[in-house]
């Protein structure tokens, strides 16, 4: 065996594995640089236009995901690994991973249509799946709450979006608008002052709105139960829930 050449080889193969590995590693710093300006650039940039909460915290775990698979494919490129071919492999994979992991992705659509028909947003307080509290983030597979009682809760997004959603948080703005139309229209109650609808005190029922139209004297009466029946005519049309107490009981293991 010729020894010289052997270690030529080696030489060689050594060269060229520790350069690839060396641009490997250039890249991974640069393209984590890169993605990192990009997700904060991005931030800014929805910030400045106000755009939802909500929307801001999905799509930048959407943009991360994206750009650190395009980051993965270039460095296996660098190793001289066909991207077309691993592009192929990415998508059989992605078939059998949705094969096996039907629940994660029925959850990642679940996300998708939660931010798009927006039956809360982040900072809203609801009660889905069971859980109570304020939604702190809506992520690409799983909703974040925070409960009364401080404990974080992540509930998968399918769950979330099929079973019964409710929003304590859009109940008195939607009550106040539909309260505000149609005792404007009770007979004799007058234009100006337009009626009053606004919260007035919280209980564990939930908050407690005040009704006040303005009429004559002659018609107060009429107004009076007008305005009565019309509140409880239109929550039951609306689908609002009858006011219930509701508890949240806390067990706490005594220090041994």
């Amino acid at each position: 065996m010729d020894i010289n050449a052997m270690i030529a080889t080696a030489t060689a193969v050594g060269t060229s594995v520790g350069l690839k590995l060396l641009g490997a590693l250039v890249l991974w710093i640069l393209g984590r640089w890169a993605i990192s300006i990009i997700m904060s650039l991005s931030r800014k940039g929805m910030e400045v236009r106000k755009v939802d909460a909500t929307l801001v915290t999905y799509m930048l775990a959407s943009i991360s995901v994206a750009l650190n698979i395009a980051l993965a494919i270039a460095i296996l490129g660098v190793f001289g690994i066909e991207t077309t071919s691993f592009a192929a492999l990415l998508a059989a994979a992605g078939i059998a991973i949705g094969a096996a992991w039907a629940g994660l992705l029925s959850n990642f659509a679940a996300g998708i249509f939660l931010i798009i028909l927006r039956p809360f947003k982040v900072g809203d307080f609801i009660s889905v799946g069971g859980v109570t509290g304020t939604v702190r983030a809506i992520g690409l597979f799983g909703t974040t709450i925070d409960t009364p009682d401080n404990v974080l809760t992540i509930i998968g997004n399918n769950k979330v979006f099929s079973d019964n959603i409710q929003n304590f948080s859009a109940d008195h703005r939607a009550a106040i608008a539909l309260l505000k139309v149609k005792v404007s229209a009770i007979p004799n109650v007058i234009a100006s002052p337009a009626p009053d609808v606004e919260i007035s005190t919280f209980t564990m029922s939930g908050p407690v709105l005040v009704v006040r139209p303005y009429a004559h004297t002659d018609h107060y009466w009429q107004v009076y139960f007008d305005t009565n029946r019309i509140i409880r005519e239109s929550f039951a049309e609306a689908g609002f829930p009858a006011p219930e107490t509701q508890y949240i009981i806390t067990q706490r293991q005594p220090a041994v």
